[in-house]
């Protein structure tokens, strides 16, 4: 005889195959959905609670998508006739013959230079200008040629394409100029253009005479081969970059938006970082974005006197605590989904070998998981230069006060440099500096006036004066879309450049490059050319894996002689990609 037990999980089980009872049957199923619902709401609970806390992975499939390498089509022919060309030894001593001879032309730009035609300083360009008429004739014989503020240089290569916006190609051909004591550390001197046999030496070789030079030199070719474009190419080149650009593209921009309106053209590239090694993998970083920039000028002004009855501090140590305090509470950096630092952390995670399975997990769910944030800045953040990258930063750079030994100061001026995230603004970055050293000057006595506002009250008799000013003032470049045709073209350019220049070379290894967006540390000429396209890349197709920066703006600035003739071919492959594509 059978338990009541017994009894019933026979009926459940007839239940479930059809032979009991309609009644029965239903309420099995009922069962049987309450059941499935329950393991159902159960597991996506559970997969929520993991992924809020941070110990899910997304899958990598979907991040830093890489274009496939393009190469023309059209044009196919030219460009394999050209690419095997860039491969002879004949064409990498025609190559370094001219890049050699630009850098024999010191263009040296200092600070605070006045305007053309009132410093005879500029006069060293005229020489290089001249220089550049003879060195490419084709350039020369089929290009419009305009001179803007004497020497700034506009080259105009139409298409037979009226209708197609123009790829627009920058560079600068300015140096920094070199410290007469630093002279006798260089391996040849400086303005030689020494070519060793691998690099050529010399100030420019690398910024950014090889820029300037290697557009030349792609279109002089193109001349040569019988190429016309369909698609109009522009060139703009500044002659005072070093000193922030206000004489050369600070007049170019203005008048290429005249010549061509707003929003012309289709694509900008101008000078940048190249490819690199990191993380166990090789990555380019067009600069799709540049922080922003401000000097604040901190000025403290107080009585004078004999220094034998001091006060408690004098208008030096009051300015050295107010720099000290800014110094303690310096803007703290945060990873923020949409910059391009955030972009350039996915790329990284997606990747790179070589980065811990616990910081790649992390940095993959930063964008939803504050725990993973702020894990994922706690391993990007032990790099100084991505740490800087991301933030705004400071850094006081010039200090001045008193004028004698026994004289108490009755001025002391420091400089503080902040480079702004591209994700704040000027106005925000100038005002927290104010609201910072407010209070500690209130201690001290002095009435602060901040940007010309005063922020204590006038009628209050005070010791000294504290004065915040901000003369010259950027705000952050808008942001190219990296989603868009003209940056997918850039990065398939770069992963095609790269692949072509290593085939069929001896003794070089299988790698692959993976290109993202990134950002520039400093700023380039674009500043003065935003509202040409909302599609400006800063790149140089630039060895950085062996050289490093290569001695740019130090003693030894060279570049190698291989990596110079790959950046010819980068500038001949996107000039016929660009010339075939649908932007």
């Amino acid at each position: 005889m059978s338990s009541p037990t017994s009894s019933k999980l026979e009926a459940d089980a007839l239940s479930l195959t059809g032979s009991a009872p309609a009644p029965r049957r239903r309420r099995a199923r009922v069962y049987v959905a309450v059941l499935f619902l329950t393991v159902v709401a159960f597991l996506h609970t559970f997969a929520l609670f993991w992924s809020f806390t941070g110990h899910r992975i997304q899958t990598h499939s979907r991040v830093c998508l890489q274009e496939d390498a393009l190469t023309p089509s059209k044009n196919g022919d030219l460009w394999s006739e050209l690419t095997q060309i860039h491969k002879t030894n004949a064409f990498l001593q025609r190559a370094v013959g001219q890049l050699s001879a630009a850098v024999q032309i010191p263009t040296e730009t200092f600070d605070a230079m006045l305007p053309v035609g009132e410093d005879p300083r500029w006069e060293t360009r005229a020489p290089f200008v001249e220089h550049l008429t003879t060195a490419f004739p084709l350039v020369h014989e089929n290009l419009d040629l305009q001179k803007v503020n004497t020497y700034g240089l506009i080259y105009h290569w139409a298409g037979s394409d009226e209708n197609l916006k123009p790829l627009l190609l920058m560079g600068h051909y300015d140096v920094v100029p070199v410290a007469p004591l630093s002279v006798d550390q260089w391996t040849f001197p400086p303005y030689s253009g020494h070519f060793d046999g691998e690099s050529v030496w010399g100030r420019g070789s690398s910024d950014d005479k090889s820029g300037v030079i290697g557009i030349l030199t792609t279109i002089e070719v193109l001349l040569e081969k019988g190429f016309k474009p369909t698609r109009t190419i522009v060139l703009s080149f500044g002659f005072d970059e070093e000193a922030g650009g206000y004489h050369g593209a600070g007049y170019l921009g203005p008048a290429l938006l005249e010549r061509f309106g707003p929003d012309s053209m289709a694509m900008i590239v101008d000078e940048g970082s190249g490819f690199s090694e990191n993380m166990g993998a090789i990555f380019a970083s067009p600069g799709v974005g540049e922080k922003g920039s401000v000097n604040v000028n901190l000025e403290v002004q107080t009585p004078g006197g004999h220094s034998s009855v001091p006060p408690d501090h004098t208008s030096i140590g009051m300015l050295s605590a107010l720099i000290v305090h800014l110094e303690n509470n310096a803007p703290t950096p945060h990873l923020t989904p949409g910059t391009p630092a955030y972009m350039m952390s996915q790329c990284l995670a997606a990747h790179a070998p070589e980065i811990p399975r616990k910081a790649k997990r992390a940095i993959l769910n930063a964008g939803r998981s504050k725990k993973a944030l702020k894990k994922a800045e706690e391993f990007l953040f032990q790099d100084r230069m991505f740490k800087s990258l991301v933030g705004t930063t400071q850094a006081v750079d010039l200090i001045s006060g008193g004028v004698k030994s026994n004289a108490l100061p009755e001025q002391a001026l420091a400089l503080v440099n902040h480079r702004i995230a591209t994700q704040s603004t000027v106005q925000e970055t100038i005002d927290r500096d104010a609201e910072l050293v407010l209070g500690l000057a209130k201690e001290f006595n002095l009435s602060v006036t901040a940007y010309g506002q005063q922020l204590t009250p006038a009628d209050v008799p005070a010791y000294g004066t504290l004065e915040l000013t901000a003369p010259q003032t950027l705000e952050p470049a808008p942001i190219a879309p990296s989603d868009a045709k003209p940056f997918k073209l850039l990065a398939a350019t770069i992963r095609a450049t790269f692949k072509t220049a290593r085939s069929g070379v001896e003794d070089e290894k299988e790698q692959e490059i993976y290109v993202m967006p990134g950002i520039m540390t400093g700023n380039t000429d674009t500043r003065f050319n935003w509202e040409l396209s909302e599609h400006i890349f800063r790149y140089g197709h630039g060895n950085m894996v062996i050289g490093g920066l290569n001695g740019i703006h130090t003693v030894n600035e060279h570049i190698s002689a291989n990596s110079f003739v790959e950046m010819i071919t980068f500038f001949t492959t996107l000039i016929l990609n660009v010339d075939e594509a649908d932007l």
